[in-house]
């Protein structure tokens, strides 16, 4: 597993919550793997339905090292820390999974939250109408979508591969963040040159914004026209990574509900990352 060299940062902070399922394994292996790479925070959670936790189905942290060949069999999990810096927690909790969610990350106040999806007929389920919107609204983390049975950026071996990335682009909300976390995700993950795709969909003049001064990434623009959703899941089948911009800093979840990202989210090939608006 490569470590590309790292000049600017990505995330401090990562929050994955898990169900223990096949869908989760992929989505665990990005946050391991963005954990390894960033030496930062990861908490993975679980809310559990009966008394006491079964730790034993927790995603194996040490052994999925082990099997990246980045940690030594056996190693104490002291060694996570000491020789690779990621400060990996474990956290079991009872009760709604959602409002157990969302608790946690307005207490850990985490850069990023990871999420595995199950595709059209599996969005999460603080996605779905009976979600704590209280404290979803404080919610201002980004979110990375990881579809089950996707090609990720992160393969359960470890593997990393981000050749392309997609920002779908419009005047309304401001891309111009998720630009930057666009550059950011090329820096960590790239081994060379990223190509970052701007589409604009339905014409009109290219919303303006900065574009990050390195050499991690080159650029290209397209512009096509016809529904917004569909027309970006056909361009997205030839990218590794979709960056969106959503609505406002006040809830990534909320904003999403019923909007262009949510059916992005739904039916993408590939992971999807939502970037709330400044």
């Amino acid at each position: 597993m490569t470590q590309p060299t790292q000049t600017v940062p990505f995330v401090q902070s990562i929050f994955h919550p898990s169900d223990f399922s096949k869908a989760s394994e992929l989505a665990f292996a990005h946050a391991l793997a963005i954990a390894l790479i960033r030496k930062t925070e990861l908490v993975i959670m679980h809310v559990r339905r009966g008394e006491r936790e079964d730790w034993s189905k927790f995603p194996a942290v040490r052994k999925t090292l082990a099997r990246w060949q980045v940690l030594e069999p056996g190693s104490h999990p002291a060694e996570i820390f000491q020789r690779l810096g990621v400060a990996a927690m474990k956290v079991s909790t009872r009760g709604n999974p959602v409002r157990a969610s969302m608790l946690q990350i307005r207490q850990q106040n985490p850069d990023l939250v990871v999420l595995a999806t199950r595709g059209r007929h599996g969005l999460p389920l603080w996605l779905k109408p009976s979600v704590a919107q209280a404290i979803a609204r404080r919610t201002s983390a980004m979110t990375l979508f990881v579809p089950h049975g996707c090609r990720g950026i992160v393969s359960i071996d470890g593997a990393i591969q981000l050749d392309r990335i997609l920002i779908p682009v419009d005047h309304e909300p401001n891309a111009q963040e998720a630009v930057i976390r666009a550059v950011r995700a090329a820096e960590t993950f790239g081994d060379e040159a990223v190509e970052i795709v701007i589409l604009h969909v339905n014409g009109g003049v290219v919303p303006h914004f900065d574009r990050p001064e390195t050499q991690a990434c080159v650029w290209k623009e397209l512009r096509r026209k016809g529904d917004v959703a569909p027309t970006i899941l056909d361009v997205a089948r030839n990218v590794d990574l979709i960056v969106m911009a959503t609505e406002g800093r006040h809830g990534v979840v909320d904003a999403m509900r019923g909007s262009v990202t949510e059916r992005v989210v739904r039916d993408a090939p590939c992971p999807v990352l939502a970037v709330p608006a400044i």
